[in-house]
């Protein structure tokens, strides 16, 4: 087929293969180096890469290769034509702070406007059935962090996460929405005018291609999208059971910060919250200092000079490589060089190397125990 990113056509059509999920697309990546190589390997040579068997070498080489990269040269037409940004995971504008995830897709269907590395991001989720306590708060939480002009991460579902979307847009904050359907499915329809809002001020964001109707396996899978594309998760209410949980949960394993709001005692609607905070999987959020000092967002602390905000580099004065292990640095903030390594997918003798050279010139520095940080 004749399109004029070849490379993003064969990553595409990568990620439509059944069977073949995001971690062994990367170990396919790995051993061959582009997507359009795994896609031209002979069966001999795919059996040689681990993990690879007979079942997964059908599947690459058989009749779902050309149905992959039909579809794939659908998805990119499609794309094209709304607008539509396709990030690989291998892309510098695909979100450095969900690539180190060991769970996280390896491709995004993304329309907006927003930066998708924006320096501060923030997750709010909540019960689908919020109550009048629920939104009121969701503003007051808004309102509050509002001077900090963080993107705000939420799933576009009724109650909370609607609310959530609507009060950042009113206070004039970017915001994103995870969905758990393809773009081109807006689910629930009835939120149509404020994703057409989000659209020129934030954007939508999915895993699932171009027609993924709501499926409800889909939803935890975006909640873990939701989690890892945030600094941090504030869950404003939430019942024993349901989403949030399984956000705030995600979000604890993937060793980001959470905080519950506190709810009337008895309420229902705020059970899982007061379970989190209980059970320290949750900080207790009650004004925005709680946020600002957890994520080190200090107001006071920028005012005297002592804070030091998140460092923007330049990919054009860094190497490809090099620029990967500064991506995990940003969001780590210190790492020993084995985890680097791992993160920025890269064999850990070059990252030594690289490391070595970025100590030199200042942007990194070396901690006792092969620990780094940004300079």
């Amino acid at each position: 087929m004749e399109v004029a990113n070849q490379d993003l056509y064969y990553e595409v059509a990568l990620t439509l293969f059944p069977n073949i999920g995001p971690q062994l697309t990367r170990q396919l990546m790995s051993y061959g180096g582009s997507a359009r190589n795994v896609l031209h390997l002979p069966p001999g040579k795919l059996r040689k890469i681990p993990g690879v068997g007979p079942a997964t070498v059908a599947i690459l080489t058989g009749l779902e290769r050309t149905k992959a990269l039909k579809q794939a040269e659908e998805s990119l037409r499609k794309a094209e034509k709304e607008s539509v940004q396709i990030l690989f995971y291998t892309s510098k504008r695909f979100p450095a702070r969900l690539k180190q995830l060991p769970d996280a897709p390896v491709l995004l269907y993304y329309q907006g406007t927003s930066d998708l590395n924006h320096p501060k991001t923030v997750a709010i989720v909540g019960t689908r059935q919020a109550t009048d306590y629920g939104r009121e708060q969701t503003e007051r939480l808004v309102k509050g962090f509002v001077a900090h002009r963080p993107l705000v991460v939420s799933g576009l579902a009724y109650g909370i996460d609607i609310a959530a979307h609507r009060a950042a847009l009113q206070e004039g904050l970017e915001t994103v929405g995870v969905m758990a359907t393809g773009l081109d499915v807006l689910y629930p329809a009835a939120h149509r005018k404020t994703a057409e809002k989000m659209l020129t001020q934030g954007g939508l964001l999915t895993e699932f291609p171009f027609g993924t109707q709501p499926d409800k396996y889909n939803f935890p899978s975006r909640n873990r999208i939701i989690a890892g594309l945030s600094d941090g998760t504030v869950v404003v209410e939430a019942a024993r059971k349901g989403g949030a949980l399984i956000t705030a949960d995600l979000a604890h394993g993937y060793d980001r910060d959470v905080l519950a709001i506190p709810g009337p005692l008895g309420s229902v609607a705020s059970e899982g919250c007061h379970e989190l905070i209980k059970t320290n999987r949750a900080a207790l959020y009650s004004e925005p200092k709680d946020l600002e000092q957890l994520l080190n967002w200090d107001a006071a602390l920028q005012l005297t000079g002592k804070f030091k905000g998140p460092t923007s580099f330049d990919p054009a004065d860094f190497s490809v490589e090099e620029f990967s292990i500064l991506e995990v640095l940003q969001v780590a903030k210190e790492e020993h060089m084995d985890t680097i390594a791992w993160k920025a997918q890269l064999p850990v003798h070059q990252v030594a190397s690289l490391l070595l050279g970025l100590e030199f010139r200042g942007v990194v520095k070396a901690l006792p125990g092969k620990r780094f940080l940004l300079g």
